[in-house]
Order: structure tokens, then sequence, then C-alpha cells
């Protein structure tokens, strides 16, 4: 079975919507050029895509089946379990998988993975597809399918035509769409906010440049005559002054000739303030919390622990239900998806300090919530046996109705004689 199989040829009558505005990438109002490659060449780009992908891919992955009781388990035996759980093919592992989907979520908007059935219809296998060759389209029944461009040294298709394009049914293609216009075909962050991040690889180019012409500021060379031969001086200048290698170098100028800067130095640029304002303008665009890229200016004791909190349920959370209902939608059939369910685990995460598990604990066990091997299941610790109570749930008996109080002391009257 080839990676690539072109199950039907559909006569195009339109393209969704979002296939014309996805890729928004080419030269911002600072001069640079953005795109998704040019974009993570500048570190708080790098270190957002980083936390995001990593923190998706380590969190744990379970398919589970509801049970008729409310209580579901983990089913260990379908097939997806270790796709998803362990290898979702042979080349890579799950790990690996959801974080290059997670990247190509952040860069493009989009994560795209072909779907590989047997012929029951039971999923074999996922792979990762680049976003920037995948298009979404509709055929002449108002359908929807994918045409994927491929290159020479990716697998042979079963297209024995041309080769250059793969059509895919929709079924057979695992899509997570970013924010997106019209819910079909997701909006790149880096192409919608490339004047941003823009502005933050300008500074740094800027900088880098800056270094490189010696830590000194550009000027001119004054000559009280005419010179025959200005090239030759400017190019003699910056072999023997150029550079940060010659930085602090003496210059020795003759013939009554003088060096007059006339570039502002970048402390009046505020150069430095810039490049710190990007790093704020890129944690805004992917909402991480600056002291994830280490910017720990704004940071502290007290709240970074609140910041990583907020970083779970408001960062992470949302990718993780995109993960899931997609997953869901593409990977289980009608009938699965009544007692079956794909979930991420983000218990670990959300546990915070030992001293506010322990008080949430003690207020879990005291009004029935937890029983005592709830509690230990979230600390990774060995189960207490039922029959020393390690499943009984327990409430305060002090807790009685208003009309009640005072019934223990009421005493009975005496009997006669």
């Amino acid at each position: 079975m080839g990676i690539f199989q072109n199950i039907f040829k559909p006569r195009v009558t339109d393209r969704a919507a979002g296939s014309g505005y996805r890729f928004f990438f080419g030269q911002s109002a600072s001069g640079q050029n953005v795109n998704e490659h040019s974009a993570m060449q500048m570190t708080a780009v790098y270190a957002c895509v980083r936390v995001l992908a990593e923190s998706i891919a380590s969190l744990p992955l379970h398919v589970y089946k509801r049970s008729t009781d409310g209580n579901r388990e983990k089913a260990e035996d379908h097939p997806l379990f270790f796709l998803l759980h362990d290898e979702p093919n042979p080349e890579m592992t799950s790990y690996i998988f959801r974080e290059t989907l997670m990247t190509h979520l952040l860069l493009y908007g989009n994560a795209y993975a072909q779907v590989l059935r047997n012929g029951k219809g039971q999923v074999i296998g996922l792979y990762p597809l680049m976003p920037n060759r995948m298009s979404v389209e509709r055929d002449d029944h108002g359908r929807l399918f994918y045409r994927y461009t491929r290159f020479d040294q990716e697998p042979p298709t079963m297209d024995g035509r041309d080769g250059s394009h793969v059509i895919l049914n929709a079924e057979d293609v695992l899509h997570i769409p970013g924010l997106s216009y019209d819910g079909l075909v997701g909006l790149s962050p880096i192409a919608a906010c490339r004047n941003a991040v823009g502005a933050g690889l300008a500074a740094d180019e800027y900088s880098s440049r800056f270094y490189a012409n010696g830590a000194s500021p550009a000027g001119v060379l004054l000559h009280p005559g005419v010179i025959k031969d200005p090239e030759r001086i400017r190019e003699n200048w910056t072999q023997i002054y150029g550079g940060t290698r010659n930085a602090g170098r003496v210059a020795v100028l003759e013939e009554n000739m003088r060096f007059e800067p006339i570039s502002i130095s970048p402390q009046d640029s505020q150069l430095l303030e810039t490049r710190k304002f990007s790093v704020e303008e890129i944690c805004r665009i992917f909402r991480v919390p600056p002291h994830l890229v280490q910017d720990l200016e704004r940071a502290t004791f007290n709240n970074i622990e609140q910041m990583s909190l907020d970083f779970v349920m408001y960062s992470l959370m949302p990718w993780v239900t995109r993960f899931e209902q997609s997953m869901a939608r593409t990977l289980l059939s009608r009938d699965e998806k009544r007692v079956m369910e794909i979930r991420f685990n983000l218990d670990g995460l959300l546990r915070g300090s030992y001293e506010s598990r322990m008080r949430g604990y003690s207020v879990g066990l005291s009004n029935g919530l937890y029983s005592v091997n709830d509690c230990r299941k979230l600390e990774n610790m060995d189960l207490l046996a039922h029959e020393d109570g390690g499943d009984t749930h327990m409430v305060q008996g002090a807790m009685i109705p208003l009309s009640m109080v005072g019934a223990a002391y009421v005493r009975q009257s005496a009997p006669d004689g």
C-alpha cells in the first residue's frame, strides 16, 4: 500500500474560501520578508512555538470507552489507542507526530495528516502532511476533498499520469484548523501578524549589522582636498577597522583627513526597548506567558505559579480541544463516537504546588468528593486495599440540618413515681 492513494478524480467547481487567504506571507511594512522559515529565525517565535508544541506532545493521550454507569476506562484493545499513544506510523513516535502537527498549526494555521485504513475501515496509520502543499476544495456535488502537491523525493502515488497532485477524500485526512474565517481552513498567526514579526526581524537584523560594522556608528571620512580614488580608501578603511574583530583599534588618518560619525546610537534609536517589545508582541500572538520564553522581567515568586496555571487553562486548553474534537470526528466511526472518546490528560499540569494540592485534597476528602485512593492516584502513589478503606468516601460528621441542632441534648421526661 502506498503512502498516498488517489481514490477518486473529482471535477472541481469551487475552492474553499479559506484556501485563498490562509497564506498572507510576504514583505512586511518594515521591509522584511516574513514566512514560516524566516519567522522561526526570531528567538521569541521559536521559543513560543517550541513551548506550545512540546507541551501538547508531552501530554498523555488516551482513547477511552464509556460504560453505561457513567464511568470510563482506557480502551487499550482499540487499534487507535496504540496509534495515538505510542506510534502513529513506523517512522515516528506519538510525541514527534503531535509535536509536528502542533508546529504546523502554529506556523501555517493548519495541521494535516493522511489517514490510512484497512479493508474494514479501521485506522492503521497516520502520516503528517505539509500544510503549504495542501488545498481544500469542493467537487461538483459540494463535497470536500483535499489536493496535495507532492515532490519527487516522496513515496510514489497511485496516480500514474502526472504524479504531481494527489487527491484525498475528506475522511482520509485528519485536518486540525486553527482560527478561521470560514471554519474550514485556518489562518496562520505568522501571516496574519506579519508586520509585528517583521518589526522584530528588522530589529534583530539592525542589531547584527551594528555589531558587524565594529560596534561603532557609520560615518564619513572628510578630506580637505580632492581624493583621486575614494573607493580604495573606503575599502581599506572597512578592511582595517570594520567588523567586531577590529573594534577598538586606533585609527591612523593622513593628510588632514578626519572621521565624522553621522548615525545615531542604538540607545537613541531605542533598539533595546524595541527588541523587548517585540518579545511581548510575539508572546501576545501565541498567548504564551513571557516567563516561559525566559523573559522574567515581570515574573515574581508570587505570580509565576498562577501564570503557569493560566497558560494551561487559557493557552493549552483551546489547542487540546481542537486536537480532541478533530481526532474524534475523523478517526472514530459514527457508532464509536457514542461510546468512545479521545482525551488528553492535563491533570499533571494543573496540580500546582504541593501545599495547594494538599489543601485541595483535604477539602475533597472531607466533603466526600474524593476517596483516599483518588488522591493517591493523582500523586502517583500505591493504592490502599479496599478493605482498608481506600475506596471509601467520607464526610465530616458536624454537618447536620439546622432543624436538628441540639437534638442530641434534649432530655426525656422522667417517668412518674
